[in-house]
């Protein structure tokens, strides 16, 4: 039920708390898919000039921002210059209890 495409679905566990607003605290495992297509508002694995990110994805008339769920954290405007690769859409978030 939580996985739609086993060959392009990936487990990756968090590490930091910049999408505590979202629901994912650090220490989580997140399911992402890598066959959808990213769109605005998708919570996404980035690797932003070779470092890998969890951030809201929202596409904006000035470019692309990758938004963090923590008011402790500052949003990234990835600049035109920047190497971007979106690698993956987060499906859920597994939590410890």
């Amino acid at each position: 039920m939580l996985i739609r495409d086993e060959v392009s679905t990936f487990i990756v566990r968090v590490s930091g708390d910049s999408m505590e607003g979202a629901g994912i605290y650090d220490g989580d495992e997140l399911i992402v898919d890598r066959s959808i297509e990213p769109r605005d508002g998708h919570v996404v694995i980035a690797i932003v000039d070779g470092e890998m990110t969890v951030k809201r994805l929202r596409v904006t008339a000035t470019g692309v921002v990758l938004q963090a769920e923590n008011a402790a954290y500052p949003d990234v405007q990835v600049a035109e210059l920047s190497e971007l690769m979106i690698w993956g859409v987060a499906t859920r978030c597994l939590h410890h209890l």
